[in-house]
């Protein structure tokens, strides 16, 4: 046997051990066929002699190190169980991986710990992939079977398995959790709320405490969850199977009763549940007997609380949910009734007629007490035709009580059942396909085994054959594919076990039949059971326990279970008596009536039966073990017309630790599960599978004749028979090449001896070169020692002859330099002497002068003050003089009014000198006018002569400031430190980094509020239109239409006060600057928008009225009474660039066009500009007509327009109303701001429109900052407005906001698919990855097909950079700020690399160095795109980083200690956790290269988001009107100019 060979000195086995099952050893000497034992060293040095009987006991041999930790059971070279235990074992502990595959079986470890792998991103990174692309995962599972039913419309099942505690339910909840997210719309519906709102329902009235796990499944559960046409969810149902009745009344030490009645008893003293008359736990029977009130790590009232918003969620009403306790607590307070005995032998049992716990059972049930109490003690029996009524005995009467309560919480148990399936009935349309998961327990064998343990076992032993045969056909499927000559497999079918369960005169059959006896028994039961299966004919799967004649032991597929036969019979009938349904019946409680009316149905509906007073001549199929079998073949017939899926849950130890391995509990539960069988019968054929190009790829050096990739199945084909002799351990397909157990690690073998032995003839080679170049290296290392000898002893004789030479010449320089430095002395005493005779002298001629300079500067002071007192004297009179006339000038004008009001009211004499009167106001005009020229040429000179003189004096007060300031300068530069100095630069730093900081963190708060609120309003509007699906369509286009009518204001007639102009408040403005309003924008919510008048400020100003002349005011005034119709409605003062380019790329500003009323835009107070031409007007009913043409009035015929370079200005309106109220200015903006929001709905998927509008909100909320009285104060082109526009700008920064995460979303929509395809599988460089393959490559499993076809081409990094460009091009298309475009390209460079490293972290194929230099390449295209659009300073390069050092890390060498430290170095912006996986993932891509091992992953130590936006203050030029130009397409014709 060619297996024989490979176990040869240096080969790794496995031999038996009582404590780890199985340890590795190697072999130290050659096995030789005859050989006794084998001499074997242990992994701790110790040396064993391991027996030999034959070749067959040979110990099973080891895996190569490459296919340590491989993610795939199948893909092992030997297959048997150590290497399957070895091989989950280095998974679990070394790699914290939880999932690995086996076949088509996902292998499931509890961790008993929280992992982070099932966040939204997980879901979003296994979406669309093949299962064999990615780490093994719960997720690939539910992927494979959702693309399974969409591709090929067959309906899938999900079999989840395993003991109690292995996870098996929260492996069912994530995978309905992946449905309703890949099944599901952006926002979840109310299918997919409900579907998920089921768990903590059943979870918890079916979950309990037991001593294997703290939220143990005491009940079976398949969920169909139907999808309509489009893949989506629109419904489900859930069928249950064997409810663990008896738990209700009985648990075991340790162990719990269901969550429900510790969650009511928790919430007692909750207001609602004060009337259920509950206490602690302890204080009832039925919740007390295990003696664990409380599980570590729960709150049992916020998990009721969380079933009662569950409740609510599937249309449960309060008060039926309360209905629903009620019965709950009836049944806690029933196991508190107390049952007394009396009678001579204590046969007769009665309940007092004050126990308190029946009446408050009654009371809460609303049944009669009395009757409930007699019918607990009595029951009543037909004899001869008459009905006669006994009494019972204490045990009887509690075993009544207990099958009451059981029965009970069946009913109730059912009915929540059916109320949750009818919530999760579709309503949306017809199901097309569905995906069932069936959540059910394992295998199970205790030290006691009862009916329970019997169904279950039996439920597993059904599964364990669908298992077995659907294993099998895909085998058998794969060589008929290949076209293989095959031999059948021969598996261990357990239909025998199965028959003698439920075959003729089989357990069941028995069972039933001794529950129809009248006085059938227990011990009668067994006895007929050894009859038929022992004497008569004994069956090969059961057999009789030694020491027990009322046990029974069955050998199933897993183990040896013995059951005791104790209560079977009453299990299996769980019956209940007639007279306490009847009182139930009659009960007060609608839904305690409703439980138990449908008498009739009871068996359909309850797991158990009714007994009355005469049998059933059909009892026995209302039994429990009939009802299962039945319920069991329903199950078994869905899971046969579905595909299955298979998920084993595994229990890694008994204590509930986190990674913790028990390898004799894991393999007792590999063993059950089924596992080791799909390896056998994997093994029994042809487990290793390779095709043609892999095949060579690997073993290219062992195979003859032609070497090129194209022919490499005529070298396989030619070379295989030579390599292996025995052709029945391979075989050829169509397009691979099948090899038996243990082959492949042959090949490995003869290629490794192969590379050996060049590598041999490569050392020699090697070694004879590299001592040829040693020799010549030495000799001419010796000649060139020789020289610089001899060179030396030359330059030391000449260096001794310079220091001579040397020494006499310092000694001559250092007498003169002694003699030089004595002279220098003197003359520098006699220089100093001189100098401080000098300086006193000069100092006493000083201070003569100085006193004379004192007295002559207090003289000038004198004068000039006294000449700056003369000239305040004279401003001051000048001043006064200057009221007076004003005062004077204001009362004669005030009279001139007077008399000429009453010389209008003289109508007559008004006609008669109306002549006169012209003339006189042309004499009045002309005087006027030469009394103001005769008053400015007296005062010309005069003035002049002033403005000369204050011109010298300020020139004379700016210098001695200048000279003041230069003297305080030099003063604090003598006394502040440069260090001081730059201390208070780092506080200044530091403040300013820490309020930048904060000011980011609050609009990431704000923005992120933002979006869920725009997210909600996505949901509302979804569940809107399936809403109106059954009302159709009739109110689309004419409600639209109807609405923007009813907005347009009605003509109110208004007092004349309202029509007065008014300006500006005359105190400093309360409006904040362009940056603060900006940044309040940003970071503050959206207040409603309202504009508040400036009421008190506007009438101030308009009494005092002194900016206006009296001409323009009596003008005003008298054209109140010209009936002109353009008075009488609005007037639109625009200032803009070209309307024309305005129009169809920038905003029309509409906005302002309705919602500013009187008030908002006036004249100011200063001087202004002439006039403002170029006014646009349109009529009162035509505004709601502008703002929808302006808003809403696209035309195609404008999209090709490109935008001007200038920047756009604001459309403004002065509005004059006269017949509008001031309560229309909030109805106008509103709806202005609502159809600007419709049209960024309707246009939600178009980059260009949503792009355009970003731009118009942008620069209408900078022109509105822009000529807000703050920015207007300095200016004297632009037209102020006086309202409070605060409001209003954050409300149009909202938008700017929404806009810019509208985009954001579309094309993260566009690049959601292509990401990975384009950055991680595409291979811009080609033939860098190459056709190998690593070892054991796994098969693709049923179903998994590529994900594009074969006309599709598969993504490239220029998808991505098209994607990006289309962005990019309809930004710049709108001139938006670089700085925002580049905010939106860090968010999209991010969400690249996260999508990417998210990826790159769950894919064992894409971590291996070549792989990495094409991501590394990819990534490099992508920043030379954003340098050379010139993104890249503004921080979307840097997101980059971690993706850039995740390849890195591929590529960096991993084998040294110094190596992990240089890797913790490098990536920085890596975690630990993102590190390890990395380092464990990699994969070696050829022979130059290693994996990485289990030591330097260990000696790796390393001590996702959302980025806010901020939009520019970019205030455009002053512009005028009269470069309007507005487009026809608009169809606002009606606007003309004034």
């Amino acid at each position: 046997m060619a297996t024989l060979e490979l176990y040869s000195k240096g080969a790794s086995v496995w031999i038996p051990d009582p404590d780890a099952v199985w340890v590795s050893s190697q072999l130290l000497q050659d096995y030789k066929p005859g050989d006794k034992h084998l001499l074997l060293q242990l992994s701790d040095g110790n040396k064993v002699h391991y027996p030999l009987g034959s070749a067959s006991d040979l110990p099973p041999l080891g895996n190569p190190d490459i296919l340590e930790g491989e993610n795939d059971l199948t893909a092992l070279s030997f297959l048997h169980e150590p290497a399957v235990l070895h091989n989950l074992r280095v998974r679990f502990l070394d790699y914290n991986s939880i999932y690995t595959y086996c076949g088509i079986v996902l292998v499931a470890i509890n961790p008993y710990d929280q992992l982070p792998i099932y966040g939204e991103e997980v879901i979003d990174a296994y979406s669309g992939q093949d299962m064999a692309d990615m780490e093994p995962h719960i997720f690939s599972v539910a992927e494979e079977s959702y693309r399974t039913m969409t591709r090929e419309e067959q309906n899938q099942s999900i079999i989840i398995s395993g003991e109690s505690g292995s996870g098996k339910t929260v492996s069912a909840k994530f995978t309905m959790r992946y449905f309703a997210a890949v099944g599901g719309a952006a926002q979840q519906t109310s299918v997919e709320e409900r579907v998920l709102a089921s768990n903590p329902i059943m979870e918890s009235i079916g979950n309990a405490k037991t001593t294997r796990n703290d939220n143990s499944s005491r009940f079976g559960k398949y969920i169909e969850i139907g999808f309509g046409r489009k893949g989506d969810i629109i419904g489900a149902n859930m069928r249950t199977y064997l409810l663990e009745k008896s738990r209700v009344v009985f648990q075991a030490s340790a162990e719990r009763n269901y969550h429900i009645f510790y969650q009511l008893c928790a919430s007692r003293e909750l207001p609602e549940m004060r009337s259920l008359k509950l206490d602690a736990p302890e204080y009832f029977r039925y919740t007390s007997q295990g003696g664990q009130m409380q599980i570590p790590g729960t709150d049992d009232v916020s998990d009721l609380e969380r079933a009662r918003n569950a409740f609510t969620v599937l249309g449960v009403q309060p008060d039926q949910q309360m209905e629903l306790f009620r019965i709950l607590s009836a049944v806690l307070h029933l196991g508190n009734v107390n049952i007394q005995v009396s009678g001579r032998s204590a046969d007769r049992a009665h309940i007092d007629a004050d126990d308190r716990s029946l009446a408050v059972f009654s009371k809460l049930l609303g049944v009669e007490g009395p009757q409930m109490a007699h019918w607990l003690c009595h029951r009543r029996l037909a004899i001869g035709g008459e009905m006669l009524v006994k009494p019972m005995s204490g045990q009887q009467a509690m075993e009544a009580r207990d099958a009451l309560a059981k029965h009970m919480y069946g009913q109730l148990f059912t009915w929540t059942v059916q109320r949750l399936n009818s919530a999760l009935h579709t309503q949306r349309g017809q199901v097309k396909s569905f995906i069932g998961v069936l959540d059910i327990y394992g295998f199970e064998t205790f030290d006691r085994n009862s009916f329970e343990q019997f169904c279950i076992n039996y439920a597993n032993e059904k599964l364990q054959q669908q298992f077995n045969r659907h294993v099998f056909h895909l085998e058998q499927e794969e060589y008929v594919r290949e076209e293989l000559a095959w031999n059948r497999i021969e598996f261990s079918d357990n239909q025998q076990c199965i028959n003698l369960i439920e075959g003729q005169l089989g357990l069941f059959d028995l069972l039933d039949e001794e529950c129809r006896m009248p006085k059938g028994s227990d011990e009668s039961w067994v006895q007929k059971l050894y009859n038929q299966h022992l004497t008569s004919k004994r069956h090969p799967h059961f057999q009789k326990p030694r020491m027990s004649n009322s046990a029974f032991i069955i050998l199933h597929f897993a183990d040896m279970v013995q059951y005791e036969c104790d209560s079977f019979l009453d299990k299996n009938r769980d019956t209940v008596f007639e007279e306490l349904i009847n009182i139930l019946k009659a009960s007060q409680s609608e839904l305690v009536a409703e439980l138990f009316q449908q008498q009739e149905n009871v068996s359909a509906v309850a797991n158990g039966s009714v007994r009355s007073g005469k049998r059933s001549t059909r009892e026995h199929k209302l039994t429990v073990g009939f009802q299962f079998r039945q319920s069991l073949q329903m199950l078994m017939d869905t899971l046969n017309s579905t595909t299955p899926h298979y998920v084993r849950c595994i229990k890694p130890n008994d204590l509930k630790e986190p990674f913790m391995f028990d390898p004799k509990r894991t393999v007792q539960q590999l063993r059950a599960c089924g596992v080791l069988e799909t390896i056998r019968i994997s093994a029994a054929g042809y487990p290793s599978r390779w095709t043609y190009e892999e095949f060579f790829s690997r073993y290219h050096l062992l195979l003859q004749g032609f070497r090129s990739e194209e022919q490499a199945q005529v070298s396989c084909r030619r070379t295989l028979p030579d390599l292996i002799p025995d052709p029945d351990q391979y075989c050829f397909g169509k397009t691979k090449v099948f090899f038996r157990a243990g082959q492949v690690a042959l090949l490995e073998r003869l290629r490794a001896e192969k590379l050996r032995a060049a590598a041999v003839i490569i050392q020699s080679r090697v070694r004879g070169w590299l001592s040829r170049i040693r020799y010549s290296k030495i000799l001419w290392a010796t000649v060139t020692i020789q020289r610089y000898s001899r060179g030396a002893l030359a330059r030391r004789l000449a260096e001794t002859l310079r220091y001579t030479k040397a020494a006499l010449m310092i000694q001559k320089t250092y007498r003169m330099v002694v003699v030089r430095q004595l002279f220098l002395m003197i003359r520098q005493a006699t220089v100093t002497i001189q100098a401080f005779t000098r300086g006193t002298l000069v100092r006493r001629r000083y201070r003569e002068v100085s006193a004379e300079y004192k007295r002559a500067a207090v003289l000038l002071q004198a004068r000039v003050r006294g000449w700056l007192a003369r000239q305040m004297y004279r401003r001051v009179r000048a001043a006064v003089v200057f009221m007076q006339c004003c005062v004077r000038r204001r009362a004669a004008r005030r009279e001139l009014l007077k008399l000429k009001s009453e010389a209008r009211s003289v109508e007559r004499y008004r006609e008669l000198n109306k002549g006169m009167e012209v003339k006189l106001m042309q004499l009045q005009l002309r005087a006027d006018q030469e009394v103001g020229d005769r008053f400015q040429q007296g005062l010309h000179p005069e003035l002049q002569a002033l403005h000369r003189e204050k011109d010298s004096f300020t020139k004379e007060r700016d210098d001695l400031a200048a000279r003041l300031l230069e003297q305080e300068k030099a003063q604090e530069g003598e006394f502040l430190q440069p260090h001081s100095q730059q201390f208070i630069n780092q506080a200044l730093n530091k403040a300013s980094t820490a309020l930048r900081e904060e000011l980011d963190e609050e609009r990431r708060k704000y923005q992120g509020l933002l979006r869920e609120f725009t997210r909600l309003e996505q949901r509302y509007d979804n569940l809107r239109e399936m809403s109106l699906l059954t009302e159709g369509h009739r109110r689309a286009d004419s409600g639209q239409s109807l609405s923007l009518e009813t907005l347009s204001p009605s003509p109110v007639p208004r007092s004349p006060q309202s029509l007065t102009p008014v300006s500006l408040s005359p105190f400093p403005s309360a409006l904040p600057s362009p940056e603060e309003v900006r940044r309040i924008s940003v970071t503050s919510p959206c207040l409603e928008g309202r504009f508040s008048m400036w009421s008190s400020e506007t009438s101030m100003v308009r009494e005092s009225g002194s900016w206006k002349n009296d001409e323009t005011w009596n003008k005003n005034r008298m054209s109140q009474n010209v009936p002109q119709i353009y008075v009488y409605h609005s007037f639109f003062y625009i200032s803009a660039v070209s309307f024309l380019l305005l129009l169809p790329f920038q905003f029309p500003f509409s906005l302002l066009l309705s919602a500013f009323t009187p008030g908002i835009l006036s004249y100011p107070s200063r001087p202004k500009p002439a006039s403002v031409a170029g006014l646009l007007e349109c009529r009162k009913r035509d505004e709601t007509k502008l703002i929808k043409n302006l808003i809403t009035g696209e035309t195609d015929s404008c999209f090709h327009l490109k935008v001007n370079s200038n920047v756009p200005h604001v459309s403004l309106s002065h509005t004059h109303m006269k017949h509008k109220h001031n309560s229309d200015d909030d109805l106008h903006m509103m709806m202005s701001r609502l159809l600007i929001y419709l049209f960024l709905q309707k246009h939600s998927n178009d980059i260009a429109m949503t792009a355009l509008w970003l731009k118009n909100t942008c620069v209408l909320g900078d022109l509105l900052t822009q000529h807000s009285p703050k920015q207007t104060l300095d200016s004297d082109e632009l037209v102020p407005l006086t309202s409070d526009l605060s409001d209003l700008i954050r409300a149009l920064s909202d938008l700017c906001i929404q806009a810019y995460q509208q985009l954001l979303s579309i094309t993260e929509t566009h690049l959601q698919n292509i990401i990975v395809p384009a950055l991680l599988e595409s291979e811009t460089i080609t033939g860098l990855s190459g056709p190998a393959a690593k070892l054991g490559t796994p098969r693709k499993r049923a179903g998994s097909e590529p994900r594009t076809g074969p006309g599709d081409a598969a993504p490239t990094m220029a998808s991505v950079l098209r994607e990006l460009g289309a962005l990019h091009t309809a930004l710049s298309h709108q001139a938006l700020p670089l700085v925002l475009m580049e905010q939106a390209f860090r968010q999209l460079t991010y969400f690249i690399s996260a999508s990417a490293l998210n990826s790159l972290l769950l894919r064992k194929d894409m971590c291996c160095c070549s792989r990495g230099m094409q991501i590394r390449y990819n990534v490099s295209l992508l920043e030379e795109w954003l340098r050379g659009r010139g993104l890249q300073a503004g921080g979307a390069a840097a997101t980059l980083e971690p993706l850039i050092q995740a390849v890195q890390l591929l590529q960096a060498g991993k084998k040294t200690e110094a190596d992990a430290e240089a890797l913790v170095q490098t990536c920085t912006a890596l975690s630990g956790q993102q590190i390890v996986k990395i380092l464990t993932l990699y994969t070696p891509h050829s022979d130059l290269d290693e994996r990485v091992t289990l030591n330097f992953i260990r000696s790796v130590q390393v001590p996702q988001s959302m980025f806010p936006v901020t939009f520019p203050y970019l205030p455009p030029a002053v512009l005028h009107a009269e470069q309007l130009v507005i487009p026809d397409s608009l169809k606002i014709s009606f606007v003309r100019r004034v």
